[in-house]
């Protein structure tokens, strides 16, 4: 049974990278309750439902200047992968 993601949930995950509102692929990968891999995997397999340059790699610099202003992302500080990210529509 899947649970409804909560818009609470969702607006504190929200961060902004190369001044875009984005969400990282950590933080949607916990809204579903899955691995991050498995979001990462069904984007890879599924090119035909995303727009070219909807999900982008965050460079070192970018994640480690998110990693030290967004206490949440502390767990992502140790990873050797870099950060996937959706821009949300505005």
């Amino acid at each position: 049974m899947t649970h409804p993601v909560k818009f609470e949930n969702v607006e504190n995950k929200i961060i902004e990278v190369r001044k875009l509102k984005v969400i990282l692929d950590s933080d949607v990968a916990e809204l579903y309750g899955v691995e991050t891999r498995d979001i990462n995997k069904a984007v890879k397999n599924n090119p035909g439902k995303f727009p070219q340059g909807y999900i982008f790699e965050l460079t070192k610099a970018e994640k480690e200047e998110v990693v030290e202003n967004f206490h949440h992302l502390l767990k992502i500080k140790y990873s050797t992968q870099l950060p996937k990210s959706k821009p949300l529509l505005h």
